[in-house]
């Protein structure tokens, strides 16, 4: 059973994704706020993150930023999973990618329940995470 936090400010859509990845499986964690993910992360120690972009307070860019700047979570596999589209990001994604580790970046509107569950657990599968 892997530990997935679960960064969602849409309390709806949050419980629609936590029920499923639980179906699935997976301990989850929700956080709606960048700043409550920290504090999450820090205390259950994810094996794998799925962020929405547009979050209050602060983006999940600089969610990003400030996660990817502690040593310790440099190596836990994350998903954006967001509904700004990716041709906001097509000139910088790469950039983004490598500069965040992002694993892969799904488009909500064209993502299912069941394919979101599927990537998670091939994202853990290719991190020997079960």
């Amino acid at each position: 059973m892997a530990r997935i936090l679960l960064i969602e400010p849409d309390q709806v859509l949050a419980e629609a994704y936590r029920q499923a990845l639980r179906r699935a499986g997976h301990r989850v964690i929700l956080c709606a706020s960048a700043q409550a993910a920290i504090q999450m992360a820090d205390e259950h120690c994810p094996d794998l993150i799925i962020v929405e972009l547009q979050l209050v307070e602060h983006s999940g860019i600089e969610f990003l930023y400030e996660f990817r700047s502690y040593p310790d979570w440099q190596s836990i596999t994350i998903i954006v999973h967001s509904q700004v589209p990716p041709s906001e990001f097509a000139a910088n994604w790469p950039l983004i990618k490598t500069e965040f580790n992002i694993a892969s970046y799904l488009y909500k509107p064209l993502t299912s329940l069941k394919e979101l569950t599927e990537q998670v657990d091939a994202e853990l599968a290719h991190s020997n995470i079960t």
